[in-house]
């Protein structure tokens, strides 16, 4: 007769209902490797929707906090990777955007052990994904009733405790330097865009500019194209636009646009959109000759339909820059040249809707005569 297999990393589970009161009861243990089996089988259990809703709708969930702070690395990086597995449901996620654990969490930012910095970015970035976990991210610099008025996300419980979190994020980004934290860095640089969408403002008036500009020529792929997807972020509003050109950033976006990386040339081209409204960046990527590489990003196109739906984000944002140099004069009577292009990508019943729309709007802007 088989005997049964049983795993040692994994505490023994009740049946039904009991399973997770039971495990719960386990993390309060003295033994530190009782309370990493309880917390192995309840990364197990929490793949299964009803077991997660019962540890959300139940209470369990604040019982996590004093593990958070636990003496052994170990316990602290794994209840971390549970609380990145619940926050792949947007139950947890808002019950987590609601509860003390938020403060714990952004402590573990500094924490010794660089396995659990990595997991405890892992979960702030997937909260940045929610509106309402950008809203508790981000520095509360508006009056209370304002606040409370037009943005009652940002006082849900555990909002005070992180309003200052973009600031601290930012100090992290200009302290990682070392290659073994190009994780920690790629999960920085994507939960500041994600906050920066909602609101650029605290990333701003933080020298965002400036120290998302130094990761955009990083050697690792990832690090680039967070770090191109944040600058677009902080270029939508008229200061972000403004402190672009002051930064010297436009010279570093122009040579992304030839980076192997699609999402890369795509983040860098967005930016590059936004900075161009304003007088100062047309004159600047005027000056930089960027009009013909976005031109010939343009003109590329690739066999393969998925991949070429993949550049479809990098040919809009192209079109939309072209479309704003040629309000310049010197960007107008260049691009006047290249109108067959420009035609050629808005008339196409074949080519996607969008596109045709931006390139109709190029043509427009480029023969447009008072």
């Amino acid at each position: 007769m088989t005997g049964v297999h049983i795993d040692p990393s994994r505490a023994p589970v009740a049946f039904g209902r009991l399973a997770i009161p039971e495990l719960f009861a386990q993390l309060v243990e003295p033994d530190a490797a009782r309370r990493l089996r309880a917390l192995a089988s309840l990364c197990d259990l929490t793949h299964d929707p009803e077991r997660l809703y019962q540890v959300v709708t139940e209470g369990f969930l604040d019982q996590l906090d004093v593990l958070l702070k636990d003496g052994d690395s170990a316990v602290r990086t794994r209840t971390c990777e549970l609380l990145h597995l619940i926050t792949s449901h947007n139950i947890a996620r808002q019950a987590l955007l609601s509860s003390p654990l938020l403060a714990r969490l952004s402590q573990l930012l500094d924490d010794p052990s660089p396995l659990c910095r990595t997991r405890a970015h892992r979960v702030i970035n997937s909260l940045a994904l929610l509106p309402a976990g950008r809203q508790v991210h981000l520095d509360d610099i508006r009056e209370s009733q304002q606040t409370c008025f037009f943005y009652p996300e940002a006082h849900m419980p555990g909002a005070n405790a992180l309003q200052n979190l973009v600031p601290k994020m930012m100090l992290k980004l200009q302290e990682e330097q070392e290659e073994k934290e190009e994780e920690v860095q790629a999960l920085l640089l994507s939960t500041l865009s994600c906050c920066s969408r909602l609101d650029a403002g605290p990333a701003l008036s933080h020298r965002g500019v400036t120290l998302i500009g130094r990761k955009l020529s990083h050697t690792c792929s990832n690090i680039r194209r967070e770090a191109a997807g944040a600058m677009m972020a902080l270029s939508v509003p008229v200061e972000g636009k403004r402190q672009v050109c002051e930064a010297a950033v436009l010279p570093v976006l122009a040579d992304l646009l030839r980076d192997q990386d699609v999402d890369v040339q795509a983040n860098a081209a967005g930016a590059i959109m936004n900075t161009v409204v304003i007088t100062t960046g047309k004159h600047q990527c005027l000056e930089l000759d960027v009009l013909p590489v976005l031109l010939q990003l343009l003109s590329e196109r690739k066999q393969d339909v998925e991949e070429e739906q993949r550049r479809k984000a990098l040919v809009l944002y192209s079109l939309r820059a072209l479309t704003s140099l040629a309000e310049a004069p010197d960007g107008r009577q260049r691009l006047l040249l290249e109108l067959p292009l420009l035609v050629g990508r808005s008339e196409p019943p074949e080519e996607d809707a969008d596109i045709r729309c931006a390139a109709r709007t190029a043509v427009n802007v480029v023969t447009w005569t008072p």
